[in-house]
């Protein structure tokens, strides 16, 4: 695989966004060349619809997605089986460095195309068995910035970030179990935006 050292930003510039319970950490340049990245997940990603079940009825779901595992293995989503696609060189590369910045292993993405402000993200937490007690989810934002949203379970307090065109939000510790998280539908956002979200899943 060819590596792109010009995608990689070396500015270590972070920050911390949850106060307590968790962390999640916003590396705001961690592409150095998000427009390339952008329009190459853009074109090449095998993008899908999805149905999920919500109140007992099968409704399509307010995004486009593709689940990527380096094994092959499916994803099961509210009642939706994914299949899985192989991964691309591009999105090993990215999930390399990723690893890098975590300091974790990864073995699958989900990538998840916002086509505009009406696609969004309801409150959830990324804490199913599979992904273990407490998970690691490298998150990467490519396109139009995002506000994204946490909640804590107990005491309800909201935090707030946007998250910007080629930045980087790490999730670890207790952050999937005492916090939601969500993208909420905007009028102000009318281009697409594409997220990946690396995790690293294992057999029950």
């Amino acid at each position: 695989m060819a590596s792109h050292p010009h995608l990689w930003d070396h500015n270590d510039v972070r920050s911390d966004v949850l106060p307590y319970d968790g962390t999640a950490t916003l590396w705001p340049s961690f592409l150095a060349a998000p427009d390339d990245v952008f329009e190459q997940l853009l074109r090449d990603t095998p993008w899908e619809d999805h149905y999920i079940m919500m109140f007992g009825r099968e409704v399509r779901e307010p995004r486009q997605s593709a689940w990527f595992h380096t094994e092959g293995l499916a994803y099961r989503y509210s009642q939706s089986l994914r299949a899985a696609h192989a991964f691309t060189p591009l999105l090993l590369e990215i999930m390399d460095r990723c690893e890098e910045v975590a300091s974790a292993s990864f073995n699958s993405v989900l990538a998840n195309l916002y086509r505009n402000g009406d696609d969004a993200m309801g409150w959830h937490a990324d804490d199913e068995p599979e992904l273990g007690r407490e998970p690691v989810i490298a998150s990467v934002s490519l396109g139009a910035p995002r506000r994204f949203d946490f909640r804590h379970r107990e005491t309800k307090e909201v935090v707030s970030t946007v998250l910007p065109h080629g930045s980087l939000l790490v999730m670890a510790g207790q952050s999937q179990h005492k916090w939601m998280h969500r993208i909420a539908r905007t009028k102000k956002v009318s281009t697409p935006r594409v997220n990946l979200t690396f995790r690293l899943m294992i057999s029950l």
